[in-house]
Formats: C-alpha cells, structure tokens, sequence
C-alpha cells in the first residue's frame, strides 16, 4: 500500500524528504534512501530504506498512512485492535472487510482502506491523527506539485456558492515510478 523506496517520486517523497532534513526534491534517491536508514535504525525501525505505515507514524507523519490488503505491521495490528478484530499485523480480505464497515458506520467513503480520515476517527489513533493530517493528506485538484498540475478528479461537488468545488486528491496519487 503506502510505501515509498528508491526510485519513486512525487509529493509523498517530498513530505519525507523534508522530514529528513535531505533535500526536498519529491525524488527518492540514494540521499534519501541513506538518511531514512539511518531515521529507521536510531528509532528501533528495521532499517531498509523503505518507508511504510510504521515509519511514517514514528516520524509523525501520519498523513501519508494508508492502510490496504497487503500492509503490515505494527501499525495494521493497531488499528486490528481498534477494530476489535483477532489482531495479527497483517492487512487481509477479514481487515478490509471490517474497516468498511467502520467506514460505512461513521460516514465516511467506503473503500477498504484505512488512511487519516478513517484512522482519526479512532480512539486508538486519536493522538497520532488529527483533522490537521487529514487535511494534510489532500491536495486541492489543480494545485501544482513540483510544478506539475495534479488532474482534476470527475464529480466535483458544487460549495456553498453554487460555484463548482473542486474535489480533493491524495498525495499518494502523485507517486510516480510505482513498484511491486
């Protein structure tokens, strides 16, 4: 799901680049790559270079968390517990199946997948997920992202004026260079 190595791009790269202190060029390279080690090695990480739910929540980055079939971790066990569901710290079809319910409980889109708006509605996240993060995690359709204009998502949704508002974009739908 949310990960981020050597050779991906985009604004995700860019919020932990500059959480690193490395340059904040939204490119992860072998700078990057270099400093998150040595972040993952002096926080008790496993120190691999790649960054994921449990990385990102350690660096106070929860607005890049997003949970899916195929994470795991520290953080999936977590949020398991928070779902009351047997709690193995791997995110499988009996995970997703109850965070969609909890989705669909407390109104939220109904996708499967557990990012800020759906962890900040949990007690057991509450500290580490603020509205702040949810905001955090989404970037205006049309806003430019290392001088690249994001595309404007379908459905826009009219605001209070009546004037036509546009949708909001994950930051994760800027990664480029996606791995398997």
């Amino acid at each position: 799901m949310s990960y981020l190595r050597k050779g991906v791009s985009g604004e995700p790269v860019r919020i932990l680049q500059a959480k690193l202190g490395v340059t904040a060029d939204g490119a992860f390279g072998p700078g990057t790559e270099k400093a998150l080690k040595e972040f993952q090695s002096a926080h008790g990480l496993a120190a691999d270079g790649i960054a994921g739910p449990d990385t990102f929540m350690a660096m106070g980055l929860s607005e890049l968390v997003l949970l899916g079939v195929g994470s795991k971790g520290a953080t999936v066990k977590k949020l398991q517990e928070a779902l009351g569901i047997s709690a193995d710290g791997a995110f499988g079809p009996g995970t997703k199946k109850a965070v969609m319910a909890f989705q669909e409980k407390n109104g939220l889109a109904v996708d499967g997948l557990a990012g800020p708006a759906t962890l900040s509605k949990m007690t057991a996240f509450a500290a580490q997920v603020t509205e702040a993060h949810v905001a955090a995690a989404e970037l205006p359709a049309g806003a430019e992202v290392s001088g690249e204009p994001l595309p404007a998502a379908p459905g826009a949704v009219a605001d209070a004026s009546g004037a036509e508002a546009p949708p909001k974009k994950s930051v994760w739908g800027t990664v480029k260079g996606w791995f398997s």
